[in-house]
């Protein structure tokens, strides 16, 4: 099972292409939802001239791969991408000549068409990058931006997909941009969600007095460990020890319990973690 794991990424991201181009013909074009990036570019094209999509999708992405190889991060994440934009755009010209295909969409209505289309294409776009590949476009534009201006990559997305967005507001007008920017939002969502699984963790930090009598209440109780660090109060010059705990949501009021019980002095602050690896938690096995 030696190239297990490429075949597994090269699944994924033809999967994830498939998914997209499903979105994106069922509810985003039907709708002129502009998706953003050079999908969006395209379907503006398509407006005008009725010249094919997922062509323009190709031939779009072409000079910015070119640019980008070398953001890419490295050749075996720029093969991944370049096999993802090359599927994606075949397969948005080519689902259109499936029988069962609806080529009109599924409604008329926008609200559900931006919704279903954001949940959709993020789940698509979730895939591809699990298969360590990206969609090519705004990724590949905001790489470049990042590296050549020293933007940082959540504004690159931001500026490039406005960019489009406003476009497009003005050819298919400005309630369809709007619907717009709640796709590319919620697809957001969606895309780290399918990345990360909807197993997000909560850590603690506790500073207590007891901390070896919270550690061992928290150890019996609740049967999750504790890692316990030495620290020294920046204010008051005073050694304390620091507790710090990993657990599910559904933990926390007993936690707060257990710590208010013990010491009703103590600090605690709870954050929240995307995932925990090990054990206790899910497996580092993919």
């Amino acid at each position: 099972m030696k190239y297990w794991p490429t075949v597994r990424d090269f699944f994924l991201i033809a999967l994830g292409a498939l998914v997209q181009a499903a979105a994106l013909r069922i509810f985003l074009v039907p709708a002129n939802l502009a998706s953003g990036g050079v999908s969006g570019i395209s379907q503006l094209i398509n407006y005008y001239t009725g010249w094919p999509i997922g062509m323009m999708v190709f031939i779009g992405n072409l000079p910015l791969f070119v640019l980008g190889w070398r953001f890419l991060g490295g050749r075996r994440f720029a093969m991944r991408t370049a096999f993802a934009i090359a599927i994606y755009s075949f397969l948005v010209d080519t689902i259109l000549f499936l029988p069962f295909f609806p080529k009109n969409g599924l409604t008329d209505d926008i609200v559900l068409n931006s919704l279903y289309g954001a949940v959709v294409s993020g789940i698509g776009y979730g895939l591809v990058y699990r298969g360590q590949g990206t969609s090519g476009g705004t990724d590949i534009l905001a790489r470049i931006l990042t590296h050549w201006k020293g933007i940082p990559v959540t504004q690159s997305y931001l500026m490039t997909d406005t960019v489009v967005i406003l476009t497009a507001g003005m050819v298919f007008g400005w309630k369809a941009a709007l619907y717009a920017l709640i796709v590319l939002y919620v697809s957001g969502i969606v895309v780290d969600t399918t990345m990360e699984g909807s197993g997000t963790v909560r850590t603690a930090l506790i500073i207590t007095e007891h901390s070896q009598a919270v550690a061992e209440k928290i150890m019996a109780d609740m049967e999750r460990g504790v890692t316990i660090m030495n620290a020294t109060g920046a204010y008051t010059g005073s050694e304390r020890q620091v507790l710090y705990v990993v657990l599910t949501r559904a933990e926390i009021p007993v936690l707060k319990t257990i710590v208010s019980e013990t010491d009703t002095r103590a600090f605690m602050v709870v954050g929240a973690a995307h995932e925990a690896l090990g054990e206790g938690f899910q497996s580092f096995k993919k």
